[in-house]
Protein backbone atom coordinates (compact mmCIF):
# COMPACT_ATOMS: atom_id res chain seq x y z
CA UNK A 1 0.00 0.00 0.00
CA UNK A 2 2.97 2.57 0.92
CA UNK A 3 4.33 1.39 -2.42
CA UNK A 4 1.35 2.29 -4.45
CA UNK A 5 0.48 5.38 -3.32
CA UNK A 6 4.06 6.69 -3.90
CA UNK A 7 3.95 5.05 -7.11
CA UNK A 8 0.88 6.88 -7.84
CA UNK A 9 2.38 10.16 -6.84
CA UNK A 10 5.93 9.64 -8.69
CA UNK A 11 4.56 7.64 -11.73
CA UNK A 12 3.85 10.74 -13.50
CA UNK A 13 6.53 12.74 -13.07
CA UNK A 14 9.15 10.03 -14.43
CA UNK A 15 6.69 9.42 -17.19
CA UNK A 16 6.47 13.20 -17.93
CA UNK A 17 10.84 12.77 -18.25
CA UNK A 18 10.20 10.34 -20.79
CA UNK A 19 7.57 11.53 -22.47
CA UNK A 20 10.67 14.44 -23.25
CA UNK A 21 12.86 11.78 -24.51
CA UNK A 22 13.20 10.35 -28.14
CA UNK A 23 11.23 7.21 -28.54
CA UNK A 24 12.49 3.72 -28.60
CA UNK A 25 12.63 2.46 -32.46
CA UNK A 26 10.08 -0.19 -31.53
CA UNK A 27 7.84 1.66 -30.10
CA UNK A 28 7.90 4.64 -32.64
CA UNK A 29 5.42 2.80 -35.06
CA UNK A 30 4.04 4.48 -38.39
CA UNK A 31 3.95 8.16 -36.61
CA UNK A 32 6.40 9.49 -33.80
CA UNK A 33 3.82 11.75 -32.79
CA UNK A 34 1.02 8.81 -32.07
CA UNK A 35 3.53 7.43 -29.78
CA UNK A 36 4.30 9.83 -27.42
CA UNK A 37 0.40 10.43 -26.91
CA UNK A 38 -0.24 6.14 -26.42
CA UNK A 39 2.72 6.90 -23.80
CA UNK A 40 0.83 9.35 -22.34
CA UNK A 41 -2.51 7.07 -22.33
CA UNK A 42 -0.08 4.38 -20.93
CA UNK A 43 1.35 6.08 -18.04
CA UNK A 44 -2.18 7.40 -16.78
CA UNK A 45 -3.50 4.12 -17.17
CA UNK A 46 -1.15 2.62 -14.60
CA UNK A 47 -1.68 5.23 -12.77
CA UNK A 48 -5.83 4.82 -12.86
CA UNK A 49 -5.23 1.02 -12.06
CA UNK A 50 -2.66 1.08 -9.19
CA UNK A 51 -5.57 4.22 -7.87
CA UNK A 52 -8.01 1.21 -8.24
CA UNK A 53 -5.78 -0.87 -6.25
CA UNK A 54 -5.10 1.22 -3.59
CA UNK A 55 -8.96 1.86 -3.33
CA UNK A 56 -9.76 -1.83 -3.01
CA UNK A 57 -7.12 -2.68 -0.57
CA UNK A 58 -8.18 0.31 1.34
CA UNK A 59 -9.45 -0.55 5.02
CA UNK A 60 -13.17 0.13 4.44
CA UNK A 61 -13.82 -0.38 8.24
CA UNK A 62 -11.19 2.46 9.38
CA UNK A 63 -11.68 5.29 6.83
CA UNK A 64 -11.08 7.36 9.53
CA UNK A 65 -7.64 6.68 9.99
CA UNK A 66 -4.08 7.82 7.40
CA UNK A 67 -3.33 4.46 5.36
CA UNK A 68 -0.48 3.75 2.81
CA UNK A 69 1.41 6.01 5.26
CA UNK A 70 5.31 6.98 4.26
CA UNK A 71 6.99 9.17 6.53
CA UNK A 72 10.27 10.43 5.92
CA UNK A 73 12.50 13.14 7.72
CA UNK A 74 13.41 15.82 4.26
CA UNK A 75 14.58 18.69 5.84
CA UNK A 76 15.35 17.91 9.54
CA UNK A 77 16.04 21.95 10.59
CA UNK A 78 12.31 22.58 9.81
CA UNK A 79 11.05 19.42 10.85
CA UNK A 80 9.71 19.01 6.88
CA UNK A 81 8.82 15.23 6.47
CA UNK A 82 7.81 13.39 3.40
CA UNK A 83 4.60 12.17 4.25
CA UNK A 84 1.75 10.41 2.49
CA UNK A 85 -1.45 8.73 3.30
CA UNK A 86 -4.97 8.67 2.41
CA UNK A 87 -8.24 8.33 4.47
CA UNK A 88 -11.87 8.77 3.52
CA UNK A 89 -11.55 12.19 2.67
CA UNK A 90 -8.93 12.31 0.38
CA UNK A 91 -9.29 8.91 -1.14
CA UNK A 92 -12.15 9.22 -3.86
CA UNK A 93 -10.21 12.69 -4.58
CA UNK A 94 -7.01 10.60 -6.00
CA UNK A 95 -9.19 8.44 -8.04
CA UNK A 96 -11.30 10.95 -9.43
CA UNK A 97 -7.94 12.49 -10.27
CA UNK A 98 -6.58 9.37 -11.72
CA UNK A 99 -9.57 8.79 -13.70
CA UNK A 100 -9.71 12.19 -15.06
CA UNK A 101 -6.03 12.32 -16.04
CA UNK A 102 -6.39 9.09 -17.88
CA UNK A 103 -10.04 9.56 -20.21
CA UNK A 104 -8.23 13.28 -21.12
CA UNK A 105 -5.00 11.23 -22.27
CA UNK A 106 -7.32 8.51 -24.41
CA UNK A 107 -9.33 11.84 -25.85
CA UNK A 108 -5.83 13.50 -26.87
CA UNK A 109 -5.00 10.09 -28.68
CA UNK A 110 -7.65 10.34 -30.80
CA UNK A 111 -8.33 14.47 -30.82
CA UNK A 112 -5.41 16.05 -29.43
CA UNK A 113 -5.24 20.30 -29.73
CA UNK A 114 -3.99 22.35 -32.01
CA UNK A 115 -0.75 23.38 -30.71
CA UNK A 116 2.74 22.98 -31.11
CA UNK A 117 5.12 19.59 -29.63
CA UNK A 118 2.86 16.77 -28.51
CA UNK A 119 5.87 15.62 -26.43
CA UNK A 120 5.53 18.97 -24.19
CA UNK A 121 1.49 18.49 -24.38
CA UNK A 122 1.55 15.24 -22.57
CA UNK A 123 4.54 15.90 -20.42
CA UNK A 124 3.09 18.90 -19.15
CA UNK A 125 -0.87 17.11 -18.38
CA UNK A 126 1.51 14.20 -16.58
CA UNK A 127 3.03 17.17 -14.25
CA UNK A 128 -0.33 18.36 -13.33
CA UNK A 129 -1.68 15.12 -12.78
CA UNK A 130 1.66 14.48 -10.16
CA UNK A 131 0.95 17.71 -8.97
CA UNK A 132 -2.31 17.29 -8.07
CA UNK A 133 -1.93 13.73 -6.65
CA UNK A 134 0.68 14.83 -4.44
CA UNK A 135 -1.58 17.82 -3.36
CA UNK A 136 -4.57 15.11 -2.31
CA UNK A 137 -1.91 12.54 -0.72
CA UNK A 138 0.52 14.63 1.13
CA UNK A 139 0.37 15.73 4.79
CA UNK A 140 2.80 18.14 5.64
CA UNK A 141 2.06 21.86 5.32
CA UNK A 142 5.30 22.67 2.83
CA UNK A 143 5.04 19.48 0.74
CA UNK A 144 1.02 20.68 0.09
CA UNK A 145 1.93 24.49 -0.94
CA UNK A 146 4.58 22.87 -3.28
CA UNK A 147 2.21 20.54 -4.70
CA UNK A 148 -0.35 23.28 -4.49
CA UNK A 149 2.00 25.20 -6.52
CA UNK A 150 3.20 22.62 -9.21
CA UNK A 151 0.27 22.37 -11.11
CA UNK A 152 0.26 26.12 -12.05
CA UNK A 153 2.78 26.37 -14.53
CA UNK A 154 1.33 22.97 -16.60
CA UNK A 155 -1.90 24.73 -16.68
CA UNK A 156 -0.65 28.09 -17.45
CA UNK A 157 1.30 26.27 -21.04
CA UNK A 158 -1.66 24.34 -21.39
CA UNK A 159 -4.15 27.20 -21.77
CA UNK A 160 -1.26 29.63 -23.55
CA UNK A 161 -0.32 27.07 -25.82
CA UNK A 162 -2.88 24.77 -26.96
CA UNK A 163 -6.13 27.16 -26.10
CA UNK A 164 -8.08 29.02 -28.37
CA UNK A 165 -9.37 32.70 -28.80
CA UNK A 166 -7.94 34.94 -26.42
CA UNK A 167 -5.36 32.40 -24.77
CA UNK A 168 -2.79 34.59 -23.88
CA UNK A 169 -4.77 37.09 -21.67
CA UNK A 170 -6.58 34.14 -19.79
CA UNK A 171 -3.39 32.04 -19.13
CA UNK A 172 -1.90 35.47 -17.62
CA UNK A 173 -4.83 36.28 -15.92
CA UNK A 174 -5.10 32.39 -14.24
CA UNK A 175 -1.17 32.49 -13.49
CA UNK A 176 -1.43 36.00 -11.60
CA UNK A 177 -4.41 35.53 -9.59
CA UNK A 178 -3.20 32.09 -8.24
CA UNK A 179 0.13 33.05 -7.34
CA UNK A 180 -0.70 35.65 -5.87
CA UNK A 181 -3.34 33.84 -3.63
CA UNK A 182 -0.16 31.48 -2.89
CA UNK A 183 1.97 33.96 -1.82
CA UNK A 184 -0.51 35.18 0.88
CA UNK A 185 -1.13 31.30 1.83
CA UNK A 186 2.39 30.35 2.38
CA UNK A 187 2.68 32.90 5.08
CA UNK A 188 -0.34 31.68 6.54
CA UNK A 189 0.63 27.84 6.59
CA UNK A 190 4.36 29.25 8.30
CA UNK A 191 2.57 31.35 10.92
CA UNK A 192 1.16 27.93 11.81
CA UNK A 193 4.40 25.60 11.44
CA UNK A 194 6.73 28.34 13.40
CA UNK A 195 4.13 28.91 16.20
CA UNK A 196 3.26 25.42 16.76
CA UNK A 197 6.77 23.92 15.84
CA UNK A 198 5.62 21.45 13.53
CA UNK A 199 4.48 21.07 10.26
CA UNK A 200 2.96 17.81 10.12
CA UNK A 201 -1.04 18.02 9.23
CA UNK A 202 -1.92 15.14 11.24
CA UNK A 203 0.09 16.37 14.12
CA UNK A 204 -1.21 19.73 13.94
CA UNK A 205 -5.33 18.41 13.25
CA UNK A 206 -5.04 16.40 16.42
CA UNK A 207 -4.04 18.71 18.67
CA UNK A 208 -7.37 20.79 17.10
CA UNK A 209 -5.79 24.40 17.68
CA UNK A 210 -4.96 23.87 21.02
CA UNK A 211 -0.79 25.00 20.28
CA UNK A 212 -2.41 28.33 18.83
CA UNK A 213 -3.89 31.58 20.50
CA UNK A 214 -6.89 32.66 18.83
CA UNK A 215 -5.56 35.59 17.11
CA UNK A 216 -3.07 33.53 15.43
CA UNK A 217 -5.73 31.00 14.08
CA UNK A 218 -7.75 34.05 12.82
CA UNK A 219 -4.87 35.54 11.00
CA UNK A 220 -4.25 32.04 9.77
CA UNK A 221 -7.54 31.28 8.37
CA UNK A 222 -7.42 34.67 6.43
CA UNK A 223 -4.19 34.39 5.06
CA UNK A 224 -4.55 30.67 4.01
CA UNK A 225 -8.05 30.96 2.93
CA UNK A 226 -7.55 33.98 0.47
CA UNK A 227 -5.18 31.37 -1.28
CA UNK A 228 -7.76 28.58 -1.06
CA UNK A 229 -10.34 30.81 -2.52
CA UNK A 230 -8.50 32.10 -5.14
CA UNK A 231 -8.13 28.33 -6.44
CA UNK A 232 -11.43 27.63 -5.83
CA UNK A 233 -12.45 29.67 -6.86
CA UNK A 234 -14.59 31.52 -4.50
CA UNK A 235 -16.50 35.12 -5.28
CA UNK A 236 -15.08 37.72 -6.17
CA UNK A 237 -11.92 35.80 -6.51
CA UNK A 238 -13.23 34.25 -9.88
CA UNK A 239 -12.69 36.18 -12.70
CA UNK A 240 -10.09 34.16 -13.93
CA UNK A 241 -12.19 31.12 -14.17
CA UNK A 242 -14.63 31.79 -17.18
CA UNK A 243 -11.49 33.33 -19.10
CA UNK A 244 -9.16 30.02 -18.24
CA UNK A 245 -12.10 27.87 -19.32
CA UNK A 246 -13.37 29.77 -22.56
CA UNK A 247 -9.30 29.92 -23.28
CA UNK A 248 -8.21 26.42 -22.66
CA UNK A 249 -8.50 22.91 -25.09
CA UNK A 250 -11.14 20.51 -23.69
CA UNK A 251 -8.68 18.53 -21.49
CA UNK A 252 -7.62 21.54 -20.10
CA UNK A 253 -11.23 22.62 -19.05
CA UNK A 254 -12.22 19.22 -17.92
CA UNK A 255 -9.29 19.04 -15.48
CA UNK A 256 -9.29 22.65 -14.42
CA UNK A 257 -12.94 22.08 -13.59
CA UNK A 258 -12.60 18.60 -12.18
CA UNK A 259 -9.84 18.24 -10.54
CA UNK A 260 -7.80 21.81 -9.69
CA UNK A 261 -10.89 23.29 -8.15
CA UNK A 262 -11.02 20.56 -6.03
CA UNK A 263 -7.35 21.67 -4.68
CA UNK A 264 -8.63 24.57 -2.51
CA UNK A 265 -12.08 23.19 -1.47
CA UNK A 266 -9.95 20.05 0.22
CA UNK A 267 -7.41 22.67 1.89
CA UNK A 268 -10.47 24.45 3.65
CA UNK A 269 -11.16 20.93 5.14
CA UNK A 270 -7.99 19.26 5.85
CA UNK A 271 -6.50 22.20 7.03
CA UNK A 272 -8.31 24.92 8.32
CA UNK A 273 -11.16 23.14 9.58
CA UNK A 274 -9.19 20.91 11.86
CA UNK A 275 -5.93 23.14 12.69
CA UNK A 276 -7.66 26.09 13.34
CA UNK A 277 -10.85 25.66 14.90
CA UNK A 278 -11.66 29.51 16.41
CA UNK A 279 -10.22 31.19 13.30
CA UNK A 280 -12.99 29.05 11.30
CA UNK A 281 -15.52 29.91 13.61
CA UNK A 282 -14.95 33.22 13.52
CA UNK A 283 -15.24 33.54 9.48
CA UNK A 284 -17.81 30.79 8.52
CA UNK A 285 -20.43 33.48 8.83
CA UNK A 286 -18.41 35.22 6.17
CA UNK A 287 -17.72 32.80 4.12
CA UNK A 288 -21.17 31.06 3.55
CA UNK A 289 -22.31 34.71 2.45
CA UNK A 290 -19.46 34.80 -0.03
CA UNK A 291 -20.73 31.26 -0.63
CA UNK A 292 -24.23 31.93 -1.15
CA UNK A 293 -23.46 35.13 -3.53
CA UNK A 294 -21.54 32.92 -5.39
CA UNK A 295 -24.09 30.86 -5.90
CA UNK A 296 -26.52 33.39 -7.20
CA UNK A 297 -24.23 35.45 -9.31
CA UNK A 298 -22.98 31.93 -10.94
CA UNK A 299 -26.45 31.36 -12.22
CA UNK A 300 -27.62 35.04 -12.84
CA UNK A 301 -24.87 34.85 -15.00
CA UNK A 302 -25.75 31.82 -16.74
CA UNK A 303 -28.72 32.91 -17.27
CA UNK A 304 -27.26 36.09 -18.87
CA UNK A 305 -25.25 34.15 -21.22
CA UNK A 306 -27.95 31.67 -22.39
CA UNK A 307 -30.44 34.70 -23.65
CA UNK A 308 -31.35 35.10 -27.17
CA UNK A 309 -28.86 37.79 -28.16
CA UNK A 310 -26.27 37.60 -25.40
CA UNK A 311 -23.83 36.17 -27.96
CA UNK A 312 -23.19 33.91 -24.77
CA UNK A 313 -20.12 30.91 -25.02
CA UNK A 314 -20.94 27.59 -24.01
CA UNK A 315 -18.13 27.01 -22.43
CA UNK A 316 -18.12 30.19 -20.24
CA UNK A 317 -21.77 29.30 -19.36
CA UNK A 318 -20.29 26.06 -18.05
CA UNK A 319 -17.40 27.58 -16.02
CA UNK A 320 -19.87 30.33 -14.68
CA UNK A 321 -21.94 27.13 -13.49
CA UNK A 322 -18.44 26.19 -11.85
CA UNK A 323 -18.85 28.93 -9.09
CA UNK A 324 -22.09 28.29 -7.68
CA UNK A 325 -21.78 24.94 -7.56
CA UNK A 326 -18.51 25.41 -5.61
CA UNK A 327 -20.43 27.86 -3.87
CA UNK A 328 -22.47 24.69 -2.38
CA UNK A 329 -19.13 23.39 -1.58
CA UNK A 330 -17.77 26.39 0.54
CA UNK A 331 -21.61 26.39 2.01
CA UNK A 332 -21.20 23.23 3.31
CA UNK A 333 -17.68 23.83 4.86
CA UNK A 334 -18.76 27.02 6.86
CA UNK A 335 -21.86 25.21 8.32
CA UNK A 336 -18.61 22.85 10.31
CA UNK A 337 -21.19 19.85 11.00
CA UNK A 338 -20.61 16.61 9.77
CA UNK A 339 -23.81 16.74 7.77
CA UNK A 340 -22.18 19.98 5.75
CA UNK A 341 -18.78 19.28 5.23
CA UNK A 342 -20.12 15.39 3.81
CA UNK A 343 -22.27 17.13 1.78
CA UNK A 344 -19.57 19.32 0.28
CA UNK A 345 -17.25 16.52 -0.03
CA UNK A 346 -19.80 14.49 -1.83
CA UNK A 347 -20.43 17.67 -3.67
CA UNK A 348 -16.60 17.90 -4.75
CA UNK A 349 -16.99 14.28 -6.35
CA UNK A 350 -20.42 15.04 -8.08
CA UNK A 351 -18.68 18.12 -9.92
CA UNK A 352 -15.95 16.38 -11.13
CA UNK A 353 -17.71 13.82 -12.67
CA UNK A 354 -20.63 16.54 -14.27
CA UNK A 355 -18.90 19.07 -15.36
CA UNK A 356 -15.95 16.52 -16.63
CA UNK A 357 -18.48 15.52 -18.45
CA UNK A 358 -20.11 18.53 -19.98
CA UNK A 359 -16.75 20.30 -20.93
CA UNK A 360 -16.46 17.10 -22.76
CA UNK A 361 -19.73 17.33 -24.19
CA UNK A 362 -19.19 20.73 -25.25
CA UNK A 363 -16.21 20.27 -27.02
CA UNK A 364 -17.53 18.11 -28.68
CA UNK A 365 -20.44 20.26 -30.12
CA UNK A 366 -17.38 22.77 -30.50
CA UNK A 367 -15.46 20.41 -33.22
CA UNK A 368 -18.83 19.56 -35.00
CA UNK A 369 -20.02 23.19 -35.43
CA UNK A 370 -16.75 25.19 -35.41
CA UNK A 371 -18.10 27.36 -32.04
CA UNK A 372 -19.44 27.48 -28.85
CA UNK A 373 -21.44 30.47 -29.24
CA UNK A 374 -25.32 29.95 -28.12
CA UNK A 375 -26.30 31.65 -31.00
CA UNK A 376 -25.15 30.41 -33.69
CA UNK A 377 -25.71 26.67 -32.36
CA UNK A 378 -29.58 27.74 -31.89
CA UNK A 379 -29.89 29.15 -34.88
CA UNK A 380 -33.41 29.85 -35.86
CA UNK A 381 -34.70 26.84 -34.34
CA UNK A 382 -31.81 25.44 -32.68
CA UNK A 383 -29.21 22.88 -33.50
CA UNK A 384 -31.77 19.85 -33.05
CA UNK A 385 -28.86 17.83 -31.67
CA UNK A 386 -31.72 15.24 -30.48
CA UNK A 387 -32.76 15.10 -34.79
CA UNK A 388 -29.26 15.29 -36.23
CA UNK A 389 -26.49 13.36 -33.14
CA UNK A 390 -29.65 11.81 -31.10
CA UNK A 391 -26.98 9.86 -28.68
CA UNK A 392 -24.98 13.27 -28.04
CA UNK A 393 -28.15 15.83 -27.77
CA UNK A 394 -29.41 12.75 -24.77
CA UNK A 395 -25.91 12.89 -23.03
CA UNK A 396 -26.06 16.66 -23.15
CA UNK A 397 -29.23 16.56 -21.43
CA UNK A 398 -28.33 13.95 -18.77
CA UNK A 399 -25.33 15.97 -18.52
CA UNK A 400 -27.34 19.18 -17.61
CA UNK A 401 -29.91 17.27 -15.63
CA UNK A 402 -27.43 16.11 -13.85
CA UNK A 403 -25.93 19.16 -13.01
CA UNK A 404 -29.30 20.96 -11.73
CA UNK A 405 -29.63 18.48 -9.37
CA UNK A 406 -32.23 16.11 -10.14
CA UNK A 407 -32.74 13.29 -7.21
CA UNK A 408 -31.20 10.31 -8.47
CA UNK A 409 -28.32 11.76 -9.94
CA UNK A 410 -24.56 12.59 -7.98
CA UNK A 411 -25.60 16.52 -8.22
CA UNK A 412 -28.38 16.23 -5.70
CA UNK A 413 -26.86 14.56 -2.45
CA UNK A 414 -24.66 16.68 -2.30
CA UNK A 415 -26.46 20.05 -2.50
CA UNK A 416 -29.37 18.89 -0.35
CA UNK A 417 -26.63 17.83 2.39
CA UNK A 418 -25.19 21.37 2.30
CA UNK A 419 -28.94 23.02 2.76
CA UNK A 420 -29.64 20.24 5.55
CA UNK A 421 -25.99 21.26 7.64
CA UNK A 422 -26.86 25.28 6.96
CA UNK A 423 -30.24 24.40 8.41
CA UNK A 424 -28.26 23.45 11.46
CA UNK A 425 -25.25 24.70 11.82
CA UNK A 426 -22.59 24.35 14.19
CA UNK A 427 -22.70 25.31 18.20
CA UNK A 428 -22.34 29.09 18.04
CA UNK A 429 -23.17 30.20 14.95
CA UNK A 430 -25.99 32.20 14.36
CA UNK A 431 -29.00 29.78 13.47
CA UNK A 432 -31.16 32.71 11.52
CA UNK A 433 -28.57 33.55 9.72
CA UNK A 434 -27.84 30.50 8.00
CA UNK A 435 -31.30 29.66 7.76
CA UNK A 436 -31.41 32.89 5.58
CA UNK A 437 -27.78 31.00 3.74
CA UNK A 438 -30.31 27.82 3.27
CA UNK A 439 -33.05 29.64 1.51
CA UNK A 440 -31.01 31.80 -0.73
CA UNK A 441 -29.17 28.37 -1.87
CA UNK A 442 -32.20 26.43 -2.31
CA UNK A 443 -33.29 29.63 -4.75
CA UNK A 444 -30.01 29.01 -6.61
CA UNK A 445 -31.05 25.17 -7.35
CA UNK A 446 -34.25 26.77 -9.31
CA UNK A 447 -32.40 29.20 -11.14
CA UNK A 448 -29.67 26.09 -11.51
CA UNK A 449 -32.68 24.25 -13.44
CA UNK A 450 -33.45 27.68 -15.36
CA UNK A 451 -30.58 27.83 -17.24
CA UNK A 452 -29.54 24.22 -17.74
CA UNK A 453 -33.14 23.79 -19.18
CA UNK A 454 -32.65 26.66 -21.66
CA UNK A 455 -28.92 25.21 -22.90
CA UNK A 456 -30.97 21.69 -22.78
CA UNK A 457 -33.53 23.90 -25.07
CA UNK A 458 -31.32 26.23 -27.43
CA UNK A 459 -28.80 23.48 -28.77
CA UNK A 460 -30.58 19.85 -28.25
CA UNK A 461 -34.35 20.89 -29.65
CA UNK A 462 -35.08 22.31 -32.75
CA UNK A 463 -36.36 20.69 -36.44
CA UNK A 464 -33.49 19.14 -38.02
CA UNK A 465 -34.79 20.05 -41.42
CA UNK A 466 -34.21 23.32 -40.79
CA UNK A 467 -29.83 22.18 -41.29
CA UNK A 468 -30.71 20.15 -44.18
CA UNK A 469 -28.17 22.74 -46.17
CA UNK A 470 -25.69 22.74 -43.04
CA UNK A 471 -22.80 19.86 -43.45
CA UNK A 472 -24.10 16.87 -41.44
CA UNK A 473 -23.02 15.97 -37.90
CA UNK A 474 -20.96 12.95 -36.75
CA UNK A 475 -22.67 11.34 -33.74
CA UNK A 476 -20.69 10.23 -30.25
CA UNK A 477 -17.54 8.48 -31.95
CA UNK A 478 -16.12 5.29 -30.69
CA UNK A 479 -13.17 7.15 -28.25
CA UNK A 480 -15.25 9.48 -27.38
CA UNK A 481 -17.86 6.66 -25.85
CA UNK A 482 -14.71 5.12 -24.32
CA UNK A 483 -14.11 8.50 -22.59
CA UNK A 484 -17.18 10.15 -21.09
CA UNK A 485 -19.12 6.74 -20.51
CA UNK A 486 -17.84 5.96 -17.20
CA UNK A 487 -18.15 9.76 -16.13
CA UNK A 488 -21.70 9.07 -16.99
CA UNK A 489 -22.27 5.42 -14.71
CA UNK A 490 -20.22 7.09 -11.77
CA UNK A 491 -22.52 9.96 -11.71
CA UNK A 492 -25.70 7.57 -11.87
CA UNK A 493 -23.96 5.27 -9.42
CA UNK A 494 -23.17 8.03 -6.80
CA UNK A 495 -26.62 9.10 -7.31
CA UNK A 496 -28.12 5.83 -6.66
CA UNK A 497 -25.94 4.61 -3.72
CA UNK A 498 -24.81 7.60 -2.39
CA UNK A 499 -24.15 5.78 0.89
CA UNK A 500 -20.26 4.30 -1.34
CA UNK A 501 -19.06 7.93 -0.76
CA UNK A 502 -20.57 8.78 2.44
CA UNK A 503 -19.49 5.73 3.67
CA UNK A 504 -15.57 7.01 3.40
CA UNK A 505 -16.41 10.61 4.05
CA UNK A 506 -18.73 10.97 6.89
CA UNK A 507 -16.21 8.18 9.65
CA UNK A 508 -12.82 10.55 8.44
CA UNK A 509 -15.26 14.41 8.72
CA UNK A 510 -16.42 12.98 12.38
CA UNK A 511 -12.48 12.34 13.69
CA UNK A 512 -11.48 15.53 12.03
CA UNK A 513 -14.08 17.69 13.34
CA UNK A 514 -13.76 16.26 16.49
CA UNK A 515 -9.50 16.97 16.85
CA UNK A 516 -8.21 13.95 15.93
CA UNK A 517 -10.50 11.57 17.92
CA UNK A 518 -13.02 8.82 16.51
Amino acid sequence: MQFLLAFIVVAPLIGAAAALLPAPPGLRGKNPEQAVLRHGVTVTGLVLLAAVVLAIGFDHDQPSTMQASTDISWIPALDVRIHLGVDGISLPLLVLTALLTFLCALHSYFKLPAGPSPKAFVALVLVLESGTLATFAVLDLLLFFLAFEMVLIPMYFLIARWGGERKQAAAWKFILYTLLGSVIMLLGLLLIGLESGTFDMVALATDNGRGLTSSVQVIAVLAIGIGLAVKTPMWPLHSWLPDAHTAAPTVGSVLLAGVLLKMGTYGFVRILLPVTPEGMHTFAPYLAAFAVVGIIYGSLACLALVRPGAKGDLKRLIAYSSVGHMGFVLLGIATMTPTGVNGALFANIAHGLITGLLFFLVGAVKDRYGTADLDTLAGATGAALYGRAPRLGALLAFAAVASLGLPGLAGFWGEMLTLFGAFDPAAGLSRPAFLTFMAIGALGTLLTAAYMLLVVRRVCMGDPTDHQREPRVADIQSHEFAAWTPLAALTVIAGLWPAVLLGLTDPAVQKLLAGGKS
